[in-house]
């Protein structure tokens, strides 16, 4: 059985949308390198050739992941989200109590983690951590350097 993958709408439109570059533009495009490449002559020797065949291999990988993620999708109805405690597509409003700062993540599922636009993963040492905590609880969660870090929840939205 292969893995649930919890996603928002938005996340499976961004799945959705990259399958299909990869299979109408990206497809072609390698196809084109290997063209080229074969008209080199000597494909012992090309290295042209055995670079455009590994990108078509990486590409035809990435295009049977998407495919299998998506035949087991798990969107999140984000209109019965609870804001009582933090959830899989919450967004919550922390304090970090080691640099004394307000942080806002969103819980996501981990094929959505993009920390740098304030998405973590339900599954990171944070997001766990946070899961089922309330308005003024404290989240400790084990960074992956061994520190601990402590969360103070300010809002769930």
């Amino acid at each position: 059985m292969d893995k649930k993958v919890v996603v928002t709408a938005s996340g499976l439109k961004a799945l959705e949308d990259e399958l299909e570059q990869l299979k109408t533009v990206r497809r072609k495009e390698v196809s084109e390198k290997i063209r080229v490449a074969r008209s080199y002559g000597d494909l012992s020797e090309n290295s042209e050739y055995d670079e455009a065949k590994n990108e078509q291999a990486i590409v035809e990988a990435r295009i049977a992941d998407l495919e299998v993620m998506l035949k087991n999708i798990v969107i999140i109805d984000e209109s019965e989200l609870v804001t009582d405690a933090v959830s899989l597509g919450s967004t919550v409003k922390v304090y970090d109590e080691e640099f004394e700062e307000e942080l806002e993540y969103i819980i996501v599922g981990s094929t959505e983690a993009d920390l740098d636009i304030g998405k973590i993963s339900d599954e990171s040492p944070v997001g766990k951590a946070l899961i089922g905590k309330k308005v003024g609880d404290v989240a400790e969660a084990v960074l992956p350097t061994g520190d601990t870090a402590k969360f103070r929840v300010i809002s769930i939205g």
